[in-house]
C-alpha cells in the first residue's frame, strides 16, 4: 500500500504542479485592474522595435539564474561536488517549489532534491548562507535608494516631510538588520561554536557544523556572485523600462529598484498569489516620482515577473516531473531485477 501511494504521488507531483502554475498565474494577472492594458502593452513589446530588447532581458534571466546556479555549486562544495549544469537544474526545482511559498522559502527544499540523502539537512543551512548573501547586497542597495529618494522628495515635494520620517524609519531599520547580518555572515564558525554550548539545540548542531567550513575568500566569491546578480536585476528593469517608454534615466532606475527589491525583501509575498501585485504596487509608488507612465511601469513589472519567475518555474515544474519519471523507472528496474 505504501508503494502504491508513493507511485500516485510520483506520478502526479510534477504534472501537477505544472498544471496549479499555468491556472495561478492566469487568475493572477486577471485578478489586476489594468491586466489588459499591460498585456497590451506587453504584447507591443515584440514588435520590431521591442523584440531585440526583451531579448536581452530573457538572456540576462539565464545569467541571472546561473549566477545562482553557481553561487549554491560553491557553497553546497562543502558537502558535495555538483556540475554546475546539475545545480542550474536545482535552482530551476528550487524556483517552482518557492513559487507558492512566502518569500519563496520553499526554493530550499526543491534544491535538496539534487543532493545525496543524509546531507540533505546540511545542504539546506548551506542554501541559506547564499540567501543571506543575497539579502546583505538587496539590504545595501535598498539603503542607498532610500537616500537618494528621501534627497529627492525633500527637493522636490515640500509637504513630504511624514513620508520622509517614514522613510528614513525604514532606513535606519534596514541598516541595523545589515549590520547584524554582516557580523553573523563572517562569523558563522564562531557562531557554530557558540551554538555548540547550547544543550537543548546540541543534536542539531551536527547539521550546521559545515558552516564551519567557511572562509573569508569562500564567502566573499558568494557575496560577490550576489552583487553581480543585483546588478543583472538592475539592467533588467532598465532595458525593460525603455523599451516601455517610461522615460526615467539609468541613475532614476537604479535607486528606485533598489528600493522596490528592498521592499519585495522585507514584505512577506507568495510569488504565485501576493509579488506580482506587491512589485506592481511598488513599482508605481516608487518609479511615478520620475515618471507619468503608469501603463509602461505596470507593463514593465509584468514582463520582468514573466521572465525571471514564471519562465524558470515552469521550466523547473518539467523537471520535477522529469525527477519522477527516472525514480519510477529506476524502482520499476530494481523490482523486476
Amino acid at each position: 500500500m505504501n508503494k502504491n501511494i508513493k507511485l500516485i504521488f510520483n506520478y502526479i507531483l510534477g504534472p501537477l504542479v505544472f498544471c496549479i502554475l499555468i491556472y495561478s498565474i492566469f487568475m493572477q494577472i486577471q485578478s489586476r485592474a489594468d491586466w489588459e492594458s499591460s498585456v497590451v502593452e506587453a504584447w507591443k513589446s515584440f514588435s520590431t522595435s521591442g523584440t531585440k530588447q526583451i531579448l536581452w532581458v530573457f538572456l540576462l534571466m539565464l545569467v541571472n539564474w546561473g549566477l545562482e546556479a553557481r553561487k549554491w555549486q560553491l557553497a553546497i562544495g562543502q558537502i558535495q561536488k555538483i556540475s554546475f549544469f546539475t545545480a542550474y537544474q536545482a535552482i530551476l526545482c528550487g524556483t517552482t517549489l518557492g513559487f507558492f511559498t512566502p518569500n519563496r522559502m520553499g526554493e530550499y527544499f526543491g534544491r535538496i532534491w539534487y543532493i545525496d540523502e543524509g546531507k540533505r539537512i546540511p545542504a539546506i543551512s548551506l542554501t541559506i548562507v547564499c540567501s543571506i548573501a543575497q539579502l546583505l547586497i538587496t539590504l545595501s542597495g535598498g539603503i542607498a535608494g532610500l537616500f537618494f529618494i528621501r534627497a529627492h522628495l525633500v527637493s522636490t515635494d515640500p509637504d513630504s516631510g511624514s513620508l520622509v520620517f517614514w522613510l528614513k524609519i525604514v532606513q535606519y531599520t534596514a541598516l541595523f538588520a545589515f549590520v547584524i547580518l554582516l557580523l553573523l555572515y563572517f562569523r558563522l564558525s564562531r557562531l557554530v561554536r557558540y551554538l555548540e554550548r547550547i544543550t537543548i539545540i546540541g543534536k542539531w548542531i551536527a547539521y550546521i557544523r559545515v558552516l564551519d567550513n567557511f572562509n573569508a575568500t569562500h564567502l566573499l566569491r558568494i557575496l560577490s556572485l550576489s552583487g553581480l546578480r543585483y546588478l543583472v536585476f538592475l539592467l533588467q528593469y532598465f532595458i525593460v523600462f525603455q523599451v516601455f517608454s517610461v522615460g526615467i534615466n539609468w541613475w532614476q532606475s537604479f535607486w528606485s529598484i533598489s528600493v522596490v527589491f528592498l521592499i519585495l525583501a522585507i514584505v512577506p509575498t507568495i510569488a504565485v498569489i501576493s509579488e506580482l501585485g506587491v512589485r506592481w504596487k511598488a513599482s508605481v509608488e516608487l518609479v511615478r516620482l520620475f515618471s507619468n507612465n503608469m501603463i509602461g511601469i505596470f507593463a514593465s513589472s509584468l514582463v520582468i515577473w514573466t521572465i525571471n519567475l514564471v519562465i524558470p518555474a515552469l521550466i523547473g515544474s518539467l523537471l520535477i516531473l522529469r525527477i519522477k519519471f527516472f525514480t519510477n523507472v529506476k524502482m520499476n528496474v530494481n523490482q523486476d531485477l
